[in-house]
C-alpha cells in the first residue's frame, strides 16, 4: 500500500512539473507578460473548474509540495550572501518593507474572510 501512495505521489508531483514547464513553453513562446508558474496556476484552476481533472488526482502531490515548501525558499535564501552589501546598506528598509507587506497580506485575508463568513451567515449557511 505505500508504495501505491508513493507511486502516486511521485507521478502526481510529475504532472506538476510538466504543467508549469509547459505553461513556461507556452509563455515563452507567445510571449506573454506573465510568468509561467502563474500561467500553470491558471490553467490548473480551469481544469479542476471544468473537471477535466479531479482534486484527489492531484491531492497528494500537492499535499507534499506544500510540506517541502520551505526546501524551495532554501536556494533564495542562501544567495543573498551575494549582495551583502546591498544587505548592509539597505538591510533595515528591506526589513521594514518585509514586515509591512506581510500585516498587510494578514490584514487582507483576515478582513476578507470575515467579509466571507458575515456573508455566508447571511446567506443562511449556502455558499
Amino acid at each position: 500500500m505505500r508504495v501505491k501512495v508513493l507511486f502516486a505521489t511521485v507521478a502526481q508531483v510529475i504532472f506538476f512539473i510538466l504543467l508549469s514547464q509547459g505553461a513556461d513553453a507556452v509563455v515563452r513562446w507567445l510571449n506573454l507578460p506573465i510568468p509561467g508558474t502563474i500561467l500553470g496556476i491558471l490553467v490548473l484552476f480551469a481544469l479542476l473548474e471544468l473537471k477535466v481533472i479531479r482534486l484527489d488526482w492531484i491531492e497528494l502531490g500537492s499535499k507534499w509540495l506544500l510540506a517541502e515548501m520551505l526546501l524551495f525558499f532554501i536556494p533564495a535564501t542562501v544567495g543573498i550572501i551575494n549582495y551583502k552589501s546591498l544587505v548592509v546598506h539597505q538591510g533595515l528598509s528591506i526589513a521594514l518593507v518585509i514586515l509591512l507587506s506581510t500585516l498587510a497580506v494578514m490584514l487582507c485575508a483576515g478582513l476578507t474572510g470575515q467579509w466571507l463568513s458575515a456573508r455566508q451567515g447571511e446567506g443562511g449557511g449556502r455558499s
